[in-house]
């Protein structure tokens, strides 16, 4: 080789290669023409025939038929290129990272296809799974489909059937109507027979009587005055008759007799009571099937937005997360304490969860904390310069080390400023020196450790987002509680009856509602099947365990604080009906407290707009016309550190 590259290449193939280069500049394009010029006859180096022959040998005896074929016919050429590395000594170093480049590639390429493997068989069975759910949905579907289209046509033919009897029962009236009005020709007819053979006999009687005074000898023998008076008023009398017949004839000629009247009256009402029956039947019916036919209709857009919902699912669903993978690789302790701390939580607080045991294993391995500096933001006790060392205490050091800093801070007569107490407090436990150390490490452990109550609190009164008097509150309020049913234990045996928890309960809290006082009951270990008789250990309730965490029942007492405060705070918004950007006067929420909660005492009223205003309550002016203005939205955030809570009832008569 002479530590040259042959040049074999470039003018036997170079017209080839140059075919399928880029387009390049003059210069790239004058040597690719004097390329061309050289002669293309030259032999092949020997070298590079021994490396195609042993290329091809090796292609040959590799079995291609194995499920790795492709990573086999690779050898090869891999073992061709170590070799080619091997022999220019000058471009070792280049070769080799280039190869190792690729190497190392390809081994990050297979690690990838090699995880993707168990997620493309999870997505098959995924996909066979829904695609069983589908197929037993629309089967699901399909009969029920099928059932109603059969109960449609049930209640088709039962209005088939229904309208059969209805024209039925219309040619039946028909008939009788037609019957009725021949049965009233039949009886005019009579009627009129009868008047005019009752006629008939009225002239035969009276020409019978004029042919017997006619024969009788003594008419003759009467005054033919007398008998002419008598034949004119016989006349009228005659007259007088005819016309009050006539006049019956005329007023009474359409009349029934009563009993047909009645008769068929009676029939006519049944035949209408029958008619409203089927109408009503009928309207039924048809209510029914338009009942049916939008429920059907329902039915199909239901299966039809399920349809797309379950294509949306699997177009974009996830797979649940397996948290149980967090006990065996996440969390100090193993699956048992896992399930301890998952217990009763949702997949969001087990987010908050896990993410704290990744933060305590990353703050354990932290040597140093970086110092904040000296800025006017940053807090009183944590300005330093420089590297600050991680003392790493366990979490129940840190919550035994807060409860002795509140242990001393209530013991204390003269206050000062909570963060000036906690850094003159660790200067006192643990020396100057180690103060501001001490500082940086209980602040990063409280920061961090969210859901334990004692770090919590304490976070939120060290940076000013609650005031101490909501801690100590809360603490004097779970000591009288407790101090309440200590002397309800008249037999100091830890025990008292449901009954008598529920009476201490509403006696100790008068202004809770009745389900939250249920909700205490509840936390305490009532359920709806206790009876007033059971008895349970009320010390439990109280108790800690090492890292500081309550009971249910005083977490249950803690949560409702808050959410009493919160609706205390937004009734006192809507009394002075203002939005947030708006000033409010001092003189104005005075009147709003007053009003929402009338029974609050001066001093507590005070110290509510002292907190809502930043004043000391020396400086609170009493005349009106020196008001004091700040914004709404700062007023209510700053009530929302404080211990604000309501004393009595909004209606002074409701107190009674």
């Amino acid at each position: 080789m002479s530590g040259h590259l042959s040049p074999w290449p470039t003018y036997a193939s170079g017209q080839t290669i140059l075919q399928n280069r880029k387009p390049c500049s003059d210069d790239c394009r004058k040597r690719t023409s004097s390329w061309q010029q050289q002669p293309i006859g030259i032999a092949k180096p020997q070298y590079l025939e021994h490396l195609e022959n042993y290329l091809r040998k090796e292609l040959l005896l590799l079995d291609l038929g194995t499920d790795s074929a492709q990573e086999l016919r690779l050898q090869p050429y891999r073992e061709i290129f170590e070799f080619f590395i091997e022999d220019f000594k000058t471009y070792k170093p280049l070769l080799s990272s280039i190869k190792n480049a690729y190497e190392l590639m390809l081994a990050h390429q297979k690690e990838k296809i090699q995880a993707l493997e168990p997620l493309k068989g999870k997505l098959i069975t995924m996909n066979e799974d829904c695609n069983e759910r589908i197929l037993a949905m629309r089967a699901e579907e399909k009969y029920e489909i099928s059932m109603l289209k059969k109960e449609k046509m049930n209640l088709l033919k039962l209005i088939d059937k229904k309208n059969e009897e209805k024209i039925s029962l219309q040619s039946e009236v028909s008939k009788l109507r037609k019957n009725l009005a021949e049965e009233y020709l039949r009886y005019l007819t009579e009627r009129d027979a009868r008047k005019i053979l009752i006629a008939d006999l009225n002239e035969l009687r009276y020409q019978r009587e004029d042919m017997s005074l006619a024969q009788s000898p003594g008419v003759w023998g009467e005054d033919p005055v007398k008998l002419t008076l008598a034949l004119k008023m016989t006349r009228q009398d005659l007259t007088r008759t005819q016309m009050e017949l006539n006049t019956m004839k005329a007023n009474f000629g359409d009349v029934v007799p009563r009993r047909d009247f009645e008769m068929q009256e009676k029939t006519n009402k049944d035949l209408q009571e029958q008619l409203d029956s089927l109408r009503a039947d009928y309207e039924e019916v048809r209510k029914e099937h338009d009942l049916l036919l939008q429920l059907h209709m329902t039915t199909l857009k239901e299966r039809d937005q399920f349809s797309s919902e379950l294509q949306d699912i699997q177009r974009t669903s996830t797979p649940r997360p397996d948290w149980t993978k967090c006990g065996a690789d996440v969390v100090a302790g193993g699956l048992d304490r896992w399930q301890m701390l998952a217990e009763g939580k949702n997949s969001d607080q087990l987010v908050d969860v896990l993410l704290e045991e990744i933060g305590e294993g990353l703050l354990r391995e932290k040597d140093f904390f970086p110092g904040l500096g000296y800025g006017e933001a940053i807090p009183p006790f944590l300005r330093f310069d420089g590297r600050v060392k991680n003392k790493k205490p366990s979490k129940k050091d840190v919550v035994k080390l807060l409860k002795d800093v509140w242990k001393e801070r209530l013991a204390e007569e003269q206050k000062e400023k909570f963060p000036d107490f906690f850094f003159n407090f660790l200067e006192h436990r643990f020396g100057p020196s180690d103060a501001i150390a001490w500082a940086y490490t209980i602040f990063e452990n409280i920061r961090l450790f969210r859901s334990n109550e004692v770090m919590s609190q304490f976070y939120a009164i060290l940076m000013g987002k609650m005031t101490e008097s909501v801690y100590i509150n809360q603490k004097e309020t779970v000591a009288q509680l407790l101090k309440e049913m200590i002397n309800a234990d008249s037999q100091n045996e830890g025990l008292l009856t449901m009954e008598q928890f529920s009476t201490i309960l509403k006696r100790t809290f008068p202004l809770k509602k009745e389900e939250h006082i249920r909700e205490l009951m509840e936390a305490g270990g009532w359920h709806p099947n206790s009876t007033n008789a059971d008895l349970f250990d009320y010390r439990s309730l109280f108790t800690e365990d090492e890292e500081g965490q309550s009971e249910p029942f005083v977490q249950k007492l803690w949560e409702q604080y808050v959410i009493e405060k919160d609706e205390y705070l937004q009734e006192l918004k809507q009394e002075l009906g203002m939005e947030l950007y708006e000033e409010v006067t001092l003189s104005k929420l005075r009147r709003a407290l007053m009003i929402i909660d009338p029974t609050l005492d001066k001093q507590t009223l005070n110290t509510h707009l002292s907190q809502a205003f930043q004043i000391p309550v020396s400086e609170l002016p009493e005349n009106e016309n020196e008001d004091i203005v700040t914004r709404l939205q700062t007023a209510m955030e700053q009530l929302q550190m404080a211990d604000v809570k309501r004393t009595g009832p909004r209606e002074p008569e409701a107190a009674s």
